[in-house]
C-alpha cells in the first residue's frame, strides 16, 4: 500500500511533536513513542495500491499547488480497532481541491475513507487500543485548544512494505 500525505512547515511539525511530547509526559498515548525513522507529522490524501508510473506527472501536477495553507483546529477521535486522537486539520477549498484530485488520480484503493465526501483531514497525534478514555480532555496540552496556522509544505508517499517514504515534490 502507498500513501499520498502532505507535510507541515517547520514551525507546525515542531508544534506537533511538542504536543506528541506533552501527551507522552503525561503518559497518554503519543506517536512520540513510534521511533521509526519515517514518522513524522503528516495529513493523508489517500492510499493507493501502488503509484503507476503514467499517473506521476499528474499527481506532480497537481502537487504543484503546494504550499498550501493549513490550520489546525481542535481535536477528532476516531474510534475502530485502536482509538485515535488527531489534531483537526481544517478542510479549506484549496486543500479540499487539492484532495479530491488526488483522490480522482489514485481512487482510495477502494478505501471509502478517502472519498472526498467522507475524508476528514487530520494530523493523528496518538493511537491507544485502550479507547477514547486515553486521553482525559482536562489533560490534554493547552495547545490543542488553540487555534494555529502554517502551511503544508511538500507531499511524500510512504510504502507500507517496504516502510520507506518517497518525496513526490
Amino acid at each position: 500500500m502507498r500513501t499520498v500525505e502532505l507535510l507541515p512547515d517547520e514551525a507546525t511539525e515542531a508544534r506537533v511533536r511538542r504536543v506528541w511530547g506533552r501527551l507522552a509526559e503525561t503518559g497518554m498515548p503519543s506517536l512520540a513513542a513510534h521511533r521509526h525513522a519515517t514518522n513524522r507529522p503528516h495529513l493523508t490524501l489517500t492510499t493507493a495500491s501502488e503509484l503507476p508510473w503514467d499517473v506521476r506527472p499528474a499527481l506532480a501536477g497537481a502537487l504543484s499547488a503546494l504550499p498550501l495553507p493549513l490550520r489546525l483546529e481542535g481535536t477528532l477521535r476516531f474510534e475502530g480497532r485502536t482509538s485515535v486522537l488527531a489534531w483537526r486539520v481544517v478542510a479549506e477549498t484549496e486543500l479540499a481541491t487539492l484532495q479530491r484530485r488526488v483522490w480522482e488520480l489514485l481512487p482510495g484503493a477502494g478505501n471509502p475513507l478517502f472519498e472526498p465526501a467522507n475524508w476528514v483531514p487530520h494530523l493523528s497525534l496518538g493511537r491507544s487500543r485502550s479507547g477514547p478514555d486515553s486521553w482525559p480532555a482536562e489533560l490534554l496540552p493547552a495547545e490543542l485548544s488553540e487555534p494555529w496556522e502554517g502551511r503544508f509544505a511538500t507531499a511524500r508517499s510512504y510504502d507500507t512494505g517496504s516502510r520507506t517514504v518517497e518525496p513526490l515534490t
